[in-house]
Order: C-alpha cells, then structure tokens, then sequence
C-alpha cells in the first residue's frame, strides 16, 4: 500500500513538473519574441530631399511614398545590439521636382527594413534600403545633369526611428537619400548623368 502510494506520488509529481517545464518554455518562447512587431504594416512617408554629390543643377525635390512591409526573420539575442526583426517592403512614390530640369517621377521599389528592437523601448531604430524603376518626365536637351531618359532606375537608403504611439499606430522620422540613373541605356544620344539627392523624411504607420 505504501510502495503504491509512493508511486503514485511519484508520478503525480513528475506530471507537475513536466508541465511546469512546458510553462516555463512557452514562456521563455513568448517573452523571446516579444517585439510588438506586426505581421504586417502599411505606410505613408514624405520628405523632402535637396541635389548633391556634384550635380550643377540645385535640385529640389519633395516626395511621397506610401509602402507595404512584412516581417520576415529576426534576432532574438537580449544582449545583442543586433536584437531586432527585418521587413520586407515594396513601395510605389509620386516626386515634384520643384527645381531642377524635370518636373515629376513616378516608380516602385523593394527592398528590406531592419528595425533594432531595444527592451521596453517604444522607439525602434530602423535602416532601409532597396531598388526599383520608375518614368521621369526628361529633358530631350543633352544638358549635362539632366536625366537622360524617361525609363530610369532607383536607389533608395533610409536611416531613422519608429515611435510606437500605440498597437497600431506608429510615427517615423528618419533621413532619406536617393539615386536616380538609367544605367548608360540612354547613352551615346544623351549622358547618363545620375541625380543624388537626400533629405528628412516623416512617415505614419498603421500595423496589424
């Protein structure tokens, strides 16, 4: 009577335990993860960006991007600076030139968005970058500094912070740069000459 009492003591115990150690594994998982990071977000992104890297045109460019981003990978490592999820993201833009040799451009990108996600911190550090093509409205005068073609490429890199306002909404700042060339296809009619320009950029975003 008592070996059976000890047995199932035993065994009582064990099953306690067991699912005491399942706890403490679905929890060191859930708290591991514990980003607030979405699935999923959708944003709205406007900077203003000004001509450099030797253009002889003093360009002034505003632009709006409106952007879809998944997440996609992350590090978990509490005691890394590392510690963060990547995105990625494809987005379409609208660009005024209000002052430069053309007039507008309008493209697509995709690349990738990694967000430094730092404890109990509402704000999150973020790097972007990617590539694309878009139509600018070009000049036909083979002027040095213009854009020699309407089909043309783009590079876009970003460095900023995400302010988590709430579950959904969040608030960017950062700073934008931006390539524009056609890669010589409109060369030996018209120079390919490349626009560089980088400017502030202010976002909202809403994720679920």
């Amino acid at each position: 009577m008592k070996l059976r009492l000890l047995l199932a003591l035993s065994l009582a115990f064990a099953a306690l335990s067991a699912n005491g150690g399942e706890d403490r594994i679905s929890t060191r998982l859930v708290r591991s993860d514990d980003f607030d990071a979405p699935s999923f977000e959708v944003s709205a992104e406007s900077t203003y960006m000004l001509g450099c890297f030797g253009n002889p045109h003093a360009y002034e460019i505003a632009a709006q991007y409106v952007t879809a981003r998944m997440r996609w990978g992350a590090i978990h490592d509490p005691d890394s600076w590392f510690r963060g999820y990547n995105q990625v993201y494809f987005l379409v833009m609208g660009e005024y030139f209000a002052r430069g040799l053309e007039n507008h451009y309008f493209g697509i990108s995709s690349g990738l968005r990694y967000n430094f996600v730092r404890p109990n911190s509402r704000f999150v550090p973020y790097i972007s970058g990617g590539v694309g093509l878009g139509f600018v409205d070009a000049t036909r005068d083979a002027e040095p500094g213009a854009l020699g073609q309407d089909f043309t490429f783009n590079i876009l890199t970003a460095i900023g912070v995400s302010y988590r306002i709430n579950d959904h909404w969040r608030a960017t700042a950062g700073l934008q740069y931006q390539h524009l060339s056609n890669a010589g296809l409109s060369e030996p009619e018209r120079p390919n000459s490349s626009l560089n320009s980088v400017g502030p950029e202010l976002g909202v975003t809403y994720a679920f």
